[in-house]
């Protein structure tokens, strides 16, 4: 029987979009494992280091920089966030494929990595609410923000959905299930490239 090399997936979406939401059915689904990040802030509850993310301290952070051990980070909010080459190289070399939700500086991080291994992995996702109307429904749906964070969370939004263009597929979202089938879909198809068979 012929194998395959792993697969990573970078699926990049407004905040509404439901790319988290499809990243961990995924992962539940065991059909690929989900990346978890490092960040230097502080576990809020019932974060679990090591299934939440990776929480490190600030200097063990910025020594893992300068040892080139991130495939990407950026510092937001004056805590550091990051994904290690090792939390996805492994996963790969091991003809597992990972799902990684990540922002559209992630993701452009990511596509300049020199690593071979990398670039024949990659593929990459926009999921795009349908509408402005809709992601704006989605934003207000929860209920629990301020009307000022629900505009700034819409204005960040457009501002990302500006990059789909940069990305090798797009997914519109319509329902839930819907795009789970067309999310799991493209994994599927991906899986059969000639390119990745060993």
């Amino acid at each position: 029987m012929t194998s395959r090399t792993g697969i990573l997936l970078l699926v990049s979406g407004p905040s509404g979009s439901g790319k988290t939401t499809l990243c961990r059915r995924l992962a539940d689904e065991q059909e690929a494992h989900y990346s978890i990040s490092c960040t230097t802030r502080p576990p809020r509850e019932g974060e679990v280091d090591g299934k939440d993310y990776h929480f490190l301290s600030k200097d063990d952070f910025k020594s893992r920089i300068d040892g080139g051990e991130f495939l990407e980070h950026a510092e937001v909010h004056q805590n550091y966030y990051g994904t290690l080459k090792s939390e996805v190289l492994n996963h790969l070399a091991a003809g597992t494929d990972v799902v990684m939700d990540i922002d559209v500086q992630g993701a452009d991080q990511v596509r300049s990595c020199p690593d071979t291994q990398i670039k024949m992995a990659l593929i990459d996702l926009f999921v795009m609410p349908p509408s402005e109307e809709e992601l704006l429904a989605r934003l207000t749906g929860r209920g629990t923000d301020a009307e000022e964070i629900i505009a700034l969370r819409m204005e960040n939004a457009l501002e990302e959905m500006r990059h789909w263009p940069e990305y090798s597929y797009r997914l519109i979202s319509a329902t839930r299930e819907e795009d789970y089938l067309n999310f799991k879909s493209l994994i599927l198809a991906e899986r059969l490239r000639v390119s990745r068979l060993l």
